[in-house]
């Protein structure tokens, strides 16, 4: 199940979820021009959790900020296009409603927070783990997180695939955004969170820091749990 669009309006333009979105790519195109340098970038800006605990050390070469420091450079970095591509589709359809929510300041810092909650989701059960990590899923994760309070009617257009054909059709945000939440788990608890790949960790940990921290991020007009209205444009 494929989220495409969201029947839900804002107020604003949503200026730095365009500005995430923008900046992901532009770094994704840079680490493609490294060519086979591109792998010393993710070990320089990754988070790799033995780096961050002070367990091991990176060669020297490698060392480009401080350790401290690639919990947030972590989040631009992307291991290939159909990760890009997913986590930008994801904030595309959901951070313009959490930015209209937040205000653009609050949204900033909301979603820096929620990446590094998630990173240390993924890093916590495995202090000694060098594998790094990148994406900014994470920090969409706590913005699919906040959406799934501040908006759980709202409408979005999903395709689902049979075989060679997408039938498409809209269901509610609290269904679909549940739906990813027990992807996570279930994915997490059958294939194993620390062998590399996909980090559902932090897909989980980013989840439940957006739904823990939308209450004190919102804007008092906006309202948890809002009911069901008209979302059509």
């Amino acid at each position: 199940m494929f989220p495409l669009h969201d029947d839900n309006p804002t107020r604003i333009t949503p200026y730095f979820t365009i500005l995430f979105i923008v900046s992901c790519v532009l770094i994704f195109f840079w680490q493609l021009s490294l060519g086979p340098l591109g792998q010393k970038a993710v070990y320089s800006l990754g988070m790799i959790p033995a780096v961050i605990f002070n367990l091991k050390q990176l060669a020297p070469e490698l060392v480009s900020v401080p350790p401290l420091a690639t919990f947030f450079t972590s989040m631009f970095l992307h291991g290939g296009w159909m990760h890009l591509v997913g986590n930008m589709l994801y904030l595309w359809i959901f951070g313009n409603n959490i930015e209209d929510a937040m205000g653009h300041g609050r949204f900033i810092v909301f979603y820096l927070t929620c990446g590094v909650a998630a990173a240390l989701a993924q890093a916590i059960p495995a202090p000694d783990s060098a594998i790094p990590m990148i994406g900014a899923s994470g920090a969409i994760s706590g913005v699919l997180g906040a959406y799934l309070l501040l908006y759980p009617h709202a409408r979005v257009l999903v395709a689902i695939p049979f075989g060679f054909y997408l039938h498409t059709m809209r269901i509610k945000a609290g269904w679909v955004l549940g739906f990813w939440f027990v992807l996570q788990i279930t994915n997490s608890i059958m294939t194993g969170d620390q062998q590399g790949g996909v980090a559902w960790g932090a897909h989980i940990g980013g989840f439940i820091a957006g739904m823990a921290l939308v209450p004190f991020f919102k804007l008092k007009s906006f309202r948890l749990f809002a009911p069901a209205r008209d979302y059509h444009r």
